[in-house]
Formats: C-alpha cells, sequence, structure tokens
C-alpha cells in the first residue's frame, strides 16, 4: 500500500473513532409531545410563553429537551391520531393545550404524564379528581371561563343597557366546552331576563354566516366563548364585529388588542407559562399529584375606546372604572 494511501485510511478511521473507542454517541434528548389545535402562528405569543416556564426549570428545546408539534389547524377531529402516535413514539410528556387536545391525549394514555391548559372547569371534565390534588397522569392549568362567564354578560349589558337579545357563538367541533359555557350563559341570562340565541361556528368560513345571523335576530351584542379556535381568529372577528356593528365581547385580551370591543378574562401568557413550567418539573421527575391544577389569578376586564366610538357606543361610567385598562 502506497504512503498517501495509508494515511487517507489512517484519517478515516481516527474520524470514526469518537463514535466507537473513543467515545458513547450523543444522548438521546427527553421528548415532548406538544398537541396544537390549531396553528404554530395563532400560538407564537403563546409557546414563548410556554418556553419561559420550560427554561424557569432549566430547560431549553433543541438544547436539552426536544419538542414534536402537531398541529391540527382547527380541525379537531384530527386531534385523536396526533394523541396515539405521540404515545406510540413513548414521548416522556404530553402537552394538550385545548379541551379537545386534552380530552384526546387522555383518552390515548393512561401513564404517559399529560399537562393541559383548558378554558373549562379540569373536575367537570373528568380530567382531575381534584384541581389541588389530582390523582390521574394529568395536571395544567385552566381559566375560570365558568366562572366569569355571566360577567361577560353583565359587561355586555352595561354597554348596550338597551338590550332585550344577545347572542352566543360556540364551536361544536368542542362539544364538551361548548355545552358547558352554554348551559352557564344560559342560566346567567334568564336571570338578567335576556334572550340568548347560541350559534354556532367551526372553520372560519362561518363567522360571516354567524355574524349576519346576529343581525338577522337582533340581537344587541354577542359573547364569544372561550374557545381555542376563536382565539387563534381573534383579528378575523374583531374585523368581523366592528364590519357588522356587533358589540362583542370575548374572554381573551388579544382580541381587544386586535380591535375587538372588549374583553374580560385570565391571562395566557400565565396559563402557558405554568405549564411550561409544569413539563419542566414532570421531565425532572415530580409526581402530577404534587402539582396541583394552577388557576388564573388575575381577571382582567380590557376596552377598545377606538371601536366603541365607531360603534357609536357611549362607555359606561362605572365600565370605565371597572376596567384594567382602556386600548386607544
Amino acid at each position: 500500500m502506497r504512503r498517501r494511501q495509508f494515511i487517507t485510511l489512517l484519517g478515516g478511521a481516527a474520524a470514526a473513532w469518537p463514535l466507537g473507542a473513543h467515545g458513547q454517541p450523543p444522548a438521546k434528548l427527553p421528548t415532548v409531545g406538544f398537541i396544537g389545535s390549531d396553528s404554530p402562528d395563532a400560538y407564537a405569543v403563546l409557546l414563548r410563553a410556554f418556553r419561559v416556564g420550560l427554561k424557569a426549570t432549566g430547560f431549553i428545546e433543541d438544547q436539552n429537551v426536544a419538542i414534536e408539534y402537531r398541529w391540527a389547524e382547527g380541525r379537531n377531529d384530527k386531534l385523536p391520531e396526533f394523541a396515539v402516535d405521540l404515545v406510540r413514539r413513548q414521548v416522556a410528556v404530553i402537552v394538550a393545550p385545548t379541551t379537545p387536545s386534552v380530552l384526546a391525549a387522555k383518552a390515548a394514555t393512561k401513564t404517559i404524564p399529560i399537562v393541559f391548559f383548558t378554558a373549562g372547569d379540569p373536575v367537570d371534565l373528568g380530567l382531575v379528581a381534584s384541581l389541588s390534588r389530582p390523582d390521574s397522569n394529568l395536571t395544567g392549568a385552566t381559566t375560570l371561563t365558568l366562572e366569569v362567564g355571566p360577567k361577560w354578560l353583565q359587561f355586555l349589558h352595561e354597554m348596550v343597557p338597551h338590550a332585550t337579545s344577545l347572542a352566543l357563538l360556540i364551536n361544536p367541533t368542542s362539544p364538551n366546552l361548548a355545552e358547558a359555557q352554554s348551559s352557564t350563559l344560559e342560566a346567567a341570562a334568564r336571570s338578567r331576563g335576556l334572550q340568548l340565541h347560541v350559534l354556532k361556528a367551526s372553520t372560519d368560513k362561518d363567522f360571516d354566516t354567524a355574524f349576519a345571523r346576529v343581525v338577522q335576530l337582533g340581537a344587541s351584542g354577542l359573547v364569544i366563548s372561550s374557545d381555542s379556535f376563536f382565539f387563534s381568529q381573534s383579528a378575523q372577528l374583531a374585523r368581523l364585529a366592528l364590519r357588522h356593528a356587533v358589540p362583542t365581547i370575548f374572554g381573551f385580551r388579544e382580541f381587544v388588542a386586535a380591535g375587538g370591543l372588549m374583553s374580560y378574562g385570565g391571562s395566557l401568557t400565565e396559563s402557558f407559562r405554568w405549564v411550561g413550567v409544569y413539563t419542566g418539573r414532570v421531565l425532572k421527575g415530580e409526581k402530577l399529584a404534587n402539582l396541583p391544577v394552577q388557576q388564573s389569578t388575575k381577571i382582567e376586564l380590557f376596552i377598545n375606546l377606538k371601536t366603541a366610538e365607531a360603534l357609536g357606543l357611549e362607555l359606561p361610567a362605572a365600565l370605565l372604572t371597572r376596567a384594567d385598562d382602556i386600548i386607544e
């Protein structure tokens, strides 16, 4: 063998040594499965909050933890197959940040830890037996959606005091959450002597029809239920509400920032940060029974003054005093 060939072979063998005699292959990162009901763009702000929570426990994506994302793009019927696939891949933790996704994950596994966010009541949904001490493979965070639902009607009625009927928009592809919110708000409407029309939308193509129906019914305002799909379409819903001159309230501040009239609810970014924190703590081996479900601690009212003026509404003094922020 010629000297040059021998050196070339020797160099090639040396390049392989780190995986053989001189060392071991890099350790496989623990993997988190993330099941999103919508799109990554819709989750951008919330994903940042989730990663902040992860980092607080010492985990940074692609450095010491891997995340496999599954995005349903508003198709909740895809969620069960996503959950089954992640279980098959034996991920360390499943993050399910919507009511439909956590129900799909719960049906897919009783052993892999699931960290959720839901706008519904985790006990009523059958996710945990108790908020203070979950006794299954699930824990996470929740907002006070059902508790604040009657306030949505109150604030909207204060904004349009002449109203005798209002409308509620729900997503029928998330029946557990939709039914719970419908029942709560229908009871609240009756107590105020209001008629409540329940309208349905599961795709963005349904929104025009829904708003046209609000006008046709003569409803003086619209409550948008706290559904993740509606959250992802906050800007479009705000535009349609203004175009159809429909005073509208939603549970999330992002709606008001996009031009919607009012919002009242807890902070989604706070909830998603908690989901990140809990995901990291589970990765470190903590038992879910020791991780109580976190609830939003601060409920805020936001009002868009410019939108109110465009709708020809005069802001009541009580609402102005109650508001945490007036967006101009």
